[in-house]
């Protein structure tokens, strides 16, 4: 597993929108494990996206602290409610503002092992699917702010 290098601010791969991944191979899971392991080495490190690494591809990993989640090509098929939250993001460090995102989501992907699952998630949870999803369509949370925090 490797640390990789995060993008930051204004680098132009971050509005990019990521490529479906068309096998989950040895390669994809070892990029969700250095994705993991990044994340975890990052400081406020919720979740992380590929294009956060500079590779355009549909992988995420997410830990809330319910445990690690690798997610291949994910897609919010439904979505119920309405949440405020304050949201940050590794590429953006130190900016921070208030987000309104969905109170519950349901997500289809794979696992790394090219498995189909669903997952709902509420709460902090359903904040950081919709974070990262929106990160595979290039799209940041700057983009949503409703309201910046100091």
């Amino acid at each position: 597993m490797a640390i990789r290098n995060l993008r930051f601010t204004d680098d132009p791969i971050l509005r990019k929108r990521c490529r479906e991944v068309e096998q989950v191979d040895d390669k994809i899971r070892t990029l969700l494990d250095d994705l993991a392991d990044t994340m975890y080495n990052t400081e406020n490190g919720g979740g992380l996206a590929t294009c956060q690494v500079g590779i355009l591809k549909r992988l995420v990993v997410i830990d809330v602290g319910t445990g690690l989640l690798k997610l291949v090509n994910p897609k919010i098929i439904e979505t119920s409610g309405l949440q405020e939250r304050l949201e940050g993001c590794l590429s953006f460090p130190n900016q921070w503002g208030k987000v309104l995102r969905p109170q519950k989501v349901t997500v289809e992907a794979l696992d790394e092992n090219g498995e189909e699952i669903i997952i709902t998630g509420e709460d902090q949870l359903a904040q950081c699917l919709c974070h990262e999803i929106d990160h595979l369509d290039g799209v940041v949370f700057v983009d949503k702010v409703v309201e910046w925090m100091q």
